[in-house]
């Protein structure tokens, strides 16, 4: 692997850090103040190409690979991470899986409106009673004349308040347990039965949107059907080992943000006469923040060379999901740290990045299902067999 970045992904990232910075991060506070999913911001970020990167020009999206998908998403990251949540849903959840397991008729009619941001998509795993028990869906869809009727709950769901294209993962054949879910292209427009209701009281991403969604007897057309009826619980695990791949990378840049932070306020910052920075402990932590970004960095780094040569990847990108986003949360907290008192508050960006970088560790599979990921790597044992 070569770590020298081309003139071309230097360019895209250094774009992307300038549009994080000018951009993304002047509106990131007072949104997360207010509670605010800032369409408006959204559509900025479409119109850089961002929320269709991975997906080749032919269906409107930038044709980029995954390293220098990475690289943007570090840098949105870094600035938001409620705004990294929408390119990671869009693109990574909703669009790669489309690419992947869609049709050709599928391909061409969503694709080029996901990528241009025309419409919103969001990813419909999550129940309220499974959690990282994916394949125990409770939502059930029942064959009707030309297509099927689906009811049941879908819970945490990123973009679901504002999403056109919804996909609903759920059970049409109990007694096949996994092997019978499949996953089906809702569009939500016009259906009273697809009913979403935003989450209020998050600990963090306050400026993005998470619903709970409702479905009562929410048609879904047989071409909207993707893959086969019993593939849909491989298409949610594909779907997973991209989303860990971006939010990997959109927490290097958690990572990067609180060493920024903690460099300029600890050389800045006196205490005893001097600047804090130069007391040995918080060296200490400087330096320790420092090793977990790159090391963090280069895992990702490695899971995208992965990607974009075509070998199995799976373990390494659970490693670097696993890694980065537990990297990130210590990082988040150590920043705090050097900040004191004044980490408290959200005058400084250390504690919106804490509050909003916990939940990393949760979504697209917890940390400890990372283990059981790459446990399994190790051993060949499945320790958590679907039922």
């Amino acid at each position: 692997m070569d770590f020298a970045l081309s003139d071309e992904q230097d360019l895209i990232r250094s774009t992307a850090r300038q549009f994080a910075d000018e951009v993304i991060r002047p509106a990131a506070d007072e949104n997360a103040r207010k509670s605010h999913f800032d369409t408006d911001l959204v559509r900025k970020i479409a119109d850089q190409g961002y929320l269709g990167a991975i997906v080749p020009r032919e269906y409107g999206g930038a044709g980029l690979d995954y390293i220098t998908y990475g690289l943007i998403v570090e840098e949105i990251g870094r600035a938001d991470s409620a705004m990294r949540t929408v390119i990671s849903v869009q693109t990574s959840l909703v669009c790669s899986s489309i690419l992947k397991w869609g049709n050709d008729a599928q391909k061409q009619k969503y694709l080029p409106l996901l990528c241009s941001g025309e419409w919103l998509g969001c990813f419909g795993l999550t129940e309220p009673d499974t959690g990282s028990d994916a394949a125990n869906q409770r939502t059930r869809a029942t064959k009707v004349d030309g297509g099927w009727r689906i009811n049941g709950a879908k819970m945490w769901i990123s973009l679901g308040n504002h999403a056109n294209l919804a996909l609903i993962f759920a059970q049409t054949d109990p007694e096949k347990k996994h092997r019978g879910i499949g996953c089906f292209l809702v569009e939500t427009e016009g259906q009273d039965g697809f009913q979403p209701q935003e989450i209020h009281g998050k600990m963090g991403l306050h400026g993005s949107d998470t619903a709970q969604i409702g479905l009562d007897d929410v048609f879904c057309p047989d071409e909207n059907v993707m893959g086969e009826i019993g593939e849909g619980f491989k298409i949610a695990m594909s779907a997973l080992d991209s989303g860990r791949y971006s939010v990997a990378a959109g927490c290097v840049g958690i990572c990067q943000g609180c060493v920024d932070a903690s460099v300029k306020y600890s050389t800045e910052r006196k205490q005893f006469d001097r600047p804090i920075a130069s007391f040995q402990l918080v060296q200490a932590m400087l330096a320790e923040m420092k090793v977990k970004t790159d090391a963090a960095r280069m895992l990702v780094f490695r899971a995208g060379w992965l990607k974009d040569t075509g070998q199995p990847n799976t373990t390494e990108t659970s490693i670097a999901k696993y890694f980065a986003t537990e990297a990130a949360v210590w990082c988040a907290n150590e920043a705090i740290q050097v900040h004191g008192g004044s980490g408290y508050a959200d005058d400084f960006p250390v504690e919106r990045y804490f509050r909003d970088v916990r939940v990393t560790t949760l979504y697209e599979g917890t940390s400890q299902i990372q283990k059981l990921i790459i446990g399994r790597a190790l051993t060949g044992i499945n320790a958590l067999v679907p039922s």
